[in-house]
C-alpha cells in the first residue's frame, strides 16, 4: 500500500458517482486545484457536518479554481440519497471495497473499526500540496482546505 504523503502525485482511479456515471480522475487532474476528502458513511451526524460545510462553501472553492470530491465506500444509490436529501453540489464517488481508500492509504481509526476522515488537496499539476487527518473535526476539513487554497492563490 503507497501512502499518499506530501508532494506524491494523485493516483488515477475511476469511480463511479451519485449519478452513475463513471468518473475518471484524469479528466480533471491538471486542469483544476482538487480537494478529495474521504469520509466514513453517509448521513452520519459527521459527515452531514462535513458535507453541508463544503457544500456552504462551493463558490468559494470554485473561485479558487477548485473541484470537490467526496469518496466513501457506500452505494451509488446511498451516496444518490445522501446528495438530494442535503443538496449537494458537489461530486460524490461510491469506493465499494475501498480500493481507491487503500490506495491513498488513508488509515482506519477507532480499532480499525471506523474508516477514517482525511482531506487531500491537489494543485493543478495533480501533486499533493496539504493533507488534514481528523476524525472528531468534520467542518475543520472544509475550514483547512480553503485556507490552503488562497494561500496556493496569492
Amino acid at each position: 500500500m503507497n501512502e499518499i504523503k506530501i508532494g506524491s502525485k494523485i493516483p488515477e482511479f475511476k469511480l463511479k458517482d451519485q449519478n452513475g456515471n463513471l468518473f475518471d480522475i484524469n479528466s480533471v487532474l491538471g486542469k483544476k486545484n482538487l480537494v478529495i476528502y474521504f469520509y466514513p458513511k453517509d448521513d452520519t451526524p459527521g459527515c452531514t457536518a462535513q458535507a453541508c460545510s463544503f457544500r456552504d462553501q462551493f463558490e468559494v472553492f470554485e473561485e479558487a479554481d477548485a473541484l470537490i470530491i467526496g469518496i466513501s465506500g457506500q452505494s451509488v444509490e446511498s451516496h444518490k440519497e445522501f446528495a438530494i436529501k442535503h443538496r449537494l453540489s458537489f461530486t460524490l464517488l461510491s469506493d465499494e471495497g475501498n480500493k481507491i481508500r487503500k490506495q491513498f492509504g488513508v488509515p482506519t481509526n477507532f480499532l480499525g473499526f471506523l474508516p477514517g476522515r482525511v482531506t487531500y488537496i491537489a494543485d493543478k499539476t495533480g501533486r499533493v500540496i496539504y493533507i488534514f487527518n481528523s476524525q472528531m473535526q468534520a467542518t475543520k476539513h472544509v475550514d483547512e482546505a480553503l485556507r490552503i487554497l488562497k494561500k496556493q492563490s496569492i
